[in-house]
């Protein structure tokens, strides 16, 4: 789809692909049940000689394959019917039964030590428990490839202390595939046709799991079946399973794994990202682009794929391959394409990249996450001349509106609103008295709020929030980040004794009306990218809330986890289970956010993060939603756009028009004050 973005007299059309979340809207949801629906490249917005350049590469290595946009098979070739030994592939569809076990809270936690469910995990060799590790192997390093297994299947020694280094590994998924299948004590292959090969059209005759290669048949006399390796498979059950995934666990109305396990599945989380690899001259940099046993492009290593494509890959250079951001999933199996039989992207590069360049109505890189919002069909911007900058040389600008009807706002690394201070401050507090045009920036002096140090050196805020009169600031760059409250307007702080030290790197609140009005609950939301650092992207966006008269306790925050099958947000103690309320692998960044009581929606403006210096020039993407966790549509994603968008923007609610359509934005742009007025229409 083209959005329209204005810009004064200027229309910039900007491609805004319907992903996997939100596609039903557009193309109905195609479900090939019981046979693929079949359309022509051109049906589906595709380039055909694209798509052919595609196939022609995957069949240097002979094989069978297929293509599909919206659900609809738009290209295939070879044997359809054919069973292929995936290897490596059975990786990433075996962890489809570690998200069945969490649905089903046959596991509470991925974080949960892998002994609880499998006593004896890692022996044999007797020599892993001489190592006093085994205790520390959680189902989740087994998950990542960093439990510290050696790499064949059968029994082998610990390498290294588990999370501390990524290591590809037969051996950890197969102990990962022993862990379900005890705590359901049921044959995987039985367990995956019953709850998700069966409901999603997949037939024996086109699947099959072999017995385990490496070890004894039966465990605890169940069947054991691998992760590491063993399903037989044909493409038309492959992209099915890719499938699943695009539509983030749902099937025909029927949630069969969570929207969440499939959210953490296909991105790099947080802890992984960046662990030293073993074998680095085979497996390069694979701590920067491995999720849970599938592979992805978060880390950006293809240019021209999106980074928020995902993959299963097997020996022989057997692919699952799944586009969310363009509805895409595709399938090839057979002879190896890559001959050195190593993790270089560059071997299936060749498959992938026309793949994602067919898409004919998408504009160079802006492939938004998201799909075109059904509420907010464009923005009109006023004329970038229009734009009224003030306190030059002063970033940051988190904004609240508060009870004596004033935003307060704060500044980093400068001197704030003329007068400006003597000295340039790291944190600064002001008022912003008045509305657009007419506004006037006052700066509040106050021994106990300001800070000094430039950059990362010194404290920051990145949120500003005001409930029951209290003023509230979330301040990052203290590691990571700090609450501080003002019950006089800014002129005193006090400050917590305790921090987010586990991602939140650069919180901010979700902002209502004056004084915190129009609030939906009585619970405050705080959002961050997930990052222990402020400079530092991530590929996805996590959320807290806490009651609004706990904001000071840190026992009262919990941590949004995802959605249940109902639809309804699953919330959790434990900030290691925090999942993703937004992803964007490699963009996520700097942020604000604010309810538009007009329009009933929540506006969130984002940062795209690039190289570039963003003061200057940029990429700026406003998504809204119905609710604080979504789910979320895309309203503007330019990159660049026509101005340095700043490092962080927001809609100040004072400034939203009662039928929400008109809004004034608020970014840093060429470190200012910078304000501009939007239209939504």
């Amino acid at each position: 789809m083209i959005r329209h973005i204005v810009l004064g007299a200027i229309v910039i059309s900007q491609a805004v692909s319907s992903p996997a979340a939100g596609a039903g809207a557009k193309t109905g949801n195609a479900w090939p049940m019981p046979t693929w629906q079949e359309g022509k490249p051109q049906q589906v917005g595709m380039d055909p000689a694209m798509l052919a350049k595609a196939r022609d590469y995957a069949l240097t290595g002979d094989g069978s394959g297929c293509i599909t946009r919206h659900g609809r098979l738009v290209m295939r070739w070879g044997d359809w019917k054919r069973r292929y030994d995936l290897k490596s592939s059975t990786k990433a569809i075996g962890v489809t039964a570690v998200g069945l076990a969490l649905q089903d809270s046959k596991i509470e936690s991925l974080h949960e030590p892998a002994k609880k469910h499998h006593p004896s995990i890692g022996v044999p060799p007797e020599s892993n428990a001489e190592t006093g590790w085994l205790d520390k192997i959680t189902l989740f390093y087994l998950a990542t490839q960093t439990a510290g297994f050696d790499k064949p299947g059968g029994y082998t020694k610990l390498m290294f202390k588990p999370g501390t280094k990524w290591s590809y590994s037969d051996g950890g998924p197969n102990w990962l595939a022993e862990c379900v299948t005890l705590v359901y004590g049921k044959d995987l292959q039985e367990l995956m046709f019953e709850r998700v090969f069966g409901p999603i059209g997949i037939k024996r005759s086109d699947l099959r799991w072999r017995n385990n290669a490496y070890r004894p048949h039966e465990i605890n006399g169940v069947k054991r079946r691998e992760f590491g390796s063993g399903i037989h498979a044909n493409v038309n059950a492959m992209a099915r399973i890719g499938y699943l995934y695009l539509r983030r666990g749902r099937w025909q109305g029927k949630q069969i794994i969570p929207s969440w396990f499939v959210d953490m599945a296909r991105i790099v989380p947080k802890e992984i990202r960046g662990l030293p690899v073993v074998k680095r001259e085979s497996y390069f940099n694979a701590s920067d682009h491995y999720g849970l046993l599938w592979w992805n492009n978060a880390d950006g290593t293809m240019k021209n794929v999106p980074r928020d494509t995902y993959w299963s890959w097997g020996l022989y250079d057997s692919l699952i391959v799944v586009i969310p951001s363009l509805d895409i999933v595709a399938a090839r199996a057979g002879k190896s394409l890559n001959k050195a039989r190593n993790s270089d992207y560059g071997a299936i590069e060749p498959f992938i990249e026309p793949i994602a360049l067919s898409v004919t109505n998408r504009s160079g890189r802006a492939v938004a996450p998201y799909p075109p919002s059904p509420v907010i069909k464009g923005i009109k911007w006023a004329p970038a001349e229009t734009i009224t900058r003030k306190a030059k040389g002063s970033d940051n600008w988190p904004i609240t509106w508060a009870d004596d009807d004033n935003l307060y706002t704060a500044y980093g690394d400068g001197w704030g609103f003329e007068p400006r201070t003597e000295k340039k401050l790291s944190l600064g507090i002001a008022k912003v008295i008045g509305s657009p045009p007419n506004f006037k920036g006052v700066n509040i002096r106050t021994d106990t709020g300001e800070r000094i140090g430039q950059g990362a050196k010194g404290a920051k805020a990145s949120g500003m929030l005001c409930v029951d009169g209290v003023l509230y600031m979330l301040v990052r760059n203290v590691g990571n980040s700090q609450i501080a409250w003002s019950d006089d307007h800014g002129k005193t702080w006090k400050w917590c004794d305790w921090k987010f030290t586990e991602s939140f790197g650069y919180p901010t609140f979700l902002n209502f009306g004056k004084n915190y009005d129009g609030a939906r609950d009585d619970f405050v939301y705080v959002y961050s990218h997930d990052s222990d650092s402020a400079y530092e992207p991530a590929d996805r966006f996590v959320l807290a809330r806490v009651p609004k008269d706990k904001i000071r306790e840190r026992g009262g925050y919990e941590f949004f986890k995802g959605l249940d099958s109902a639809g309804k947000p699953i919330w959790t103690k434990d900030i290691r289970d925090r999942g993703a309320v937004f992803v964007n692998p490699g963009r996520c960044y700097r942020s604000g956010i604010s309810f538009n009581p007009g329009l009933r929606r929540y506006l969130w403006c984002q940062t795209l993060y690039e190289d570039d210096d963003m003061r200057f020039k940029g990429g700026l993407g406003i998504f809204d939603a119905p609710q604080p966790w979504g789910p979320w549509t895309s309203t503007c994603y330019a990159e660049p756009w026509d101005v340095g968008p700043g490092e962080t923007s927001s809609f100040p609610t004072k400034w939203i028009s009662t039928d929400g359509k008109t809004c004034y934005l608020l970014f840093s742009g060429d470190d200012c004050f910078c304000v501009r007025e939007a239209k939504l229409f």
